[in-house]
């Protein structure tokens, strides 16, 4: 889907906030602002992630490779590593 471009108003403190955020968490603020709005808008329409975020061992794996991806001990792999032939 092609990109627009978006102007918003937002407290100094904010601003402050998801800097720091998008660094710490390797992103963008325009990735954090449409990830927030995807969410928003499952909620709205009534398809909720809560189903498989609800899922222990799925909410325990996305915690570790979170955990992993943040002090860089996470192992990368190649395509054909993963898929194979």
């Amino acid at each position: 889907m092609p990109k627009t471009r978006f102007n918003i108003s937002l407290d100094q403190d904010l601003v402050d906030f998801v800097k720091v955020y998008v660094k710490e968490n390797r992103t963008t603020v325009a990735e954090v602002i449409t990830q927030f709005l995807l969410a928003l808008k499952r909620q709205a329409q009534g398809d909720s992630m809560e189903i498989i975020l609800s899922n222990p061992d799925f909410h325990k794996a996305l915690i570790d490779v979170q955990s992993r991806l943040r002090d860089g001990t996470a192992r990368w792999h190649t395509f054909e590593e993963v898929f194979g032939d």
